[in-house]
């Protein structure tokens, strides 16, 4: 049954394929009603009831961010104003270092998200112990969430190292997740979400995330 998400989805990504056409001031403010009144308050009860379900599932308090549409353009080639996709992340209030989990929605499609977006470098080595201690279970779980809820490894935050780095060999059996400056899994919504809601639906991709979520927040502060 869907939870009254379904059009405020449509409506969003027809909203953003039409803006993404043009890009313009003009085109927004004749169409920002819509976006607020269509998109951006909806997305505002999906973020608040989201948080809630999440605190149930992991038994840790979660605060939503709606990012806004505005592109900061300061130090951007790329001078087109608006974003054309609607982001909302979760994260545990003041713990920066926790694992987050995100949720978009793009003409093409809405995923879920979940992981450590940029390691500074102190949480970079002990990302990096961790692969090393638990590498084989970390990616026992990847696989699972694989399988479960169809997550695949994210290319979110800053590009790999071209190489394993010191002390780890180069030929270690986990090198992908080693090269990596960030650690994010992401799963498109199951099939036929319109017809069960989109509410119980992002619950679903979340629980077949979590225990990698588990794995990350016994080492970052959940």
């Amino acid at each position: 049954m869907s939870d009254g998400f379904t059009e405020m989805v449509r409506t969003a990504q027809g909203f953003f394929a039409r803006l993404g056409e043009t890009n313009t001031k003009a085109f927004f403010e004749a169409h920002k009603a819509l976006y607020v009144e269509e998109i951006r308050k909806p997305c505002e009860l999906l973020a608040d009831l989201f948080a809630e379900d999440l605190a149930r599932l992991t038994g840790k308090p979660h605060g939503p961010k709606l990012f806004r549409i505005h592109r900061d353009v300061r130090f951007s080639k790329d001078k087109t104003p608006y974003k054309t996709h609607q982001h909302i992340l979760w994260s545990r209030p003041g713990m920066d270092a926790a694992p987050a989990w995100f949720f978009g929605i793009a003409p093409e499609g809405c995923v879920m998200g979940m992981g450590v977006i940029g390691f500074e470098k102190d949480t970079l080595a002990t990302y990096r112990g961790m692969i090393a201690r638990e590498g084989d279970a970390l990616t026992d779980e990847i696989d699972a969430a694989a399988a479960d809820v169809g997550a695949a490894l994210a290319d979110w935050g800053a590009p790999p190292l071209k190489r394993v780095p010191q002390p780890y060999d180069a030929d270690h059996p986990h090198a992908d997740l080693l090269r990596r400056k960030s650690f994010a899994l992401r799963a498109h919504l199951p099939d036929g979400w319109e017809d069960h809601g989109l509410l119980p639906s992002m619950v679903q991709t979340a629980t077949g995330l979590l225990p990698v979520w588990r794995r990350l927040g016994a080492h970052f502060g959940t």
